[in-house]
């Protein structure tokens, strides 16, 4: 028997089958609610009869690198350093995203599996996610496959661990504003541990349906009887399932439809003159398409001359806006990494989001009302194994406690 495998101070147990881990993106737990009631995921509705489905916390801010990142290291984003998609580099003064493997500050559970021996199967729809998801495994060990659906035609054996993943999928590669590049990812998936027969799969969608399409909804009840089948296939092959989600989604428009935005950079600029605040958006991505880089949190670096009391106070009294936090408040409160963040912390309400200035964000081609995530209201996620808990979980548990749960928890 192998011994207990040690990662950023929590151990795991060795698999006594294959576990595969989804990460549904933008998945609040009403999609698969909804999705079920309505008989549109049968092998879940019945894997569930003697599973576990559980609600978790993601982590703040509800975006998807900070959560992606905490669920495969298992420890928050002040352990790992990755606190959003996009940040105010400190050493350099630029805004930059925050995909590159230099800024992680902790290794991850497929590296500590992997170098104890284990294969390892990662499979992730952005290809922004990937080199961060794959960093510490040896692809010339023949035990480790690391890929996106966005740029499955590119890979090599040295930097992926497979040649063009593209042609063992069999499908032509999919638009990055589609279902299908989630689909691509499920598909590989199935043909992945059928034949490279991986210890642990980590697999990691796109939320473009969720941005767009409410929970019970045609569309979105598709695109999770869509994962429902491919789930089905997994298991059938003898794998554990377990899914969470980085973070929710809500809606974030008026009664006419439209944006319903706070323009923080406009509000600082009109109160203490043009370009004396600096707004950082961490949602910002390539892929703006379907939020415009909106989402329901935001950060602030100040000057030395703007007291941070005043500016707390200025933006407390602004409609829609649930929280300010210090620098030292907010990142105690959400387990942040402090030099990774500006000054203060700012959190829209449910319905709102948080802009620069409206000349900094394209909305020309949001062609369905805004839904989006970032703050405390998208915090709420399913947790889910289609396994009991030898051991019942009394707390509500975080979206990066599932790698703990289903190795070291769950009925075998």
């Amino acid at each position: 028997m192998r011994n207990l495998i040690s990662v950023n101070g929590r151990n795991y147990a060795w698999p006594a089958q294959p576990l595969v881990v989804t990460c549904i993106d933008g998945s609040e737990p009403d999609y698969i609610e909804q999705a079920i009631t309505g008989g549109h995921m049968p092998f879940l509705a019945k894997a569930l009869k003697n599973g576990t489905n559980l609600l978790a916390d993601c982590v703040i801010p509800s975006f998807t690198n900070p959560n992606n990142l905490s669920i495969v290291t298992g420890v928050p984003p002040a352990v790992h350093g990755i606190s959003g998609n996009f940040f105010l580099n400190p050493e350099t003064g630029e805004e930059v995203m925050m995909n590159d493997p230099e800024f992680l500050r902790s290794d991850s559970i497929f590296k500590a599996f992997h170098d104890s021996g284990a294969k390892i199967a990662v499979v992730t729809a952005k290809d922004k996610l990937r080199r961060l998801l794959g960093h510490g495994l040896n692809f010339s060990t023949g035990r480790a496959i690391c890929f996106s659906s966005e740029k499955a035609n590119e890979t090599t054996l040295a930097k992926n661990g497979i040649d063009n993943a593209q042609k063992m999928v069999g499908c032509d590669l999919p638009s990055i504003y589609s279902a299908e590049l989630s689909e691509f990812v499920f598909s590989a998936s199935v043909k992945l541990m059928k034949s490279f027969k991986p210890h642990l799969m980590y697999l990691s969608t796109t939320d473009y349906i969720q941005h767009k399409h409410a929970p019970g909804t045609p569309v979105a009840n598709a695109f999770y009887s869509m994962m429902d089948s491919y789930w089905r296939q997994l298991d059938a092959e003898g794998a554990v399932l377990a899914m969470t989600a980085d973070h929710g989604m809500s809606a974030k428009f008026t009664s006419a439809g439209e944006p319903d935005v706070i323009y923080l950079q406009k509000i600082l600029d009109d109160a203490y003159g043009d370009e004396s605040t600096r707004v950082i958006l961490p949602i910002t991505d390539p892929y703006v398409v379907h939020h415009g880089a909106l989402g329901s949190f935001a950060t602030i670096y100040l000057p030395e001359t703007i007291a941070v009391a005043q500016v707390v106070e200025t933006l407390s009294s602004v409609k829609g806006i649930e929280k300010v936090y210090t620098n030292k408040e907010g990142c105690e409160e959400f387990e942040l990494p402090t030099d990774r963040m500006g000054n203060l912390i700012v959190i829209s309400e449910q319905n709102k989001v948080l802009g620069t200035s409206p000349d900094r964000h394209d909305l020309s081609q949001l062609n369905e009302p805004l839904r989006s995530h970032g703050g405390l209201s998208e915090q709420c996620v399913p947790l889910i194994i289609t396994r009991a808990l030898a051991l019942p979980t009394n707390n509500r548990p975080r979206n990066f406690d599932i790698f703990d749960i289903a190795l070291n928890h769950a009925v075998s």
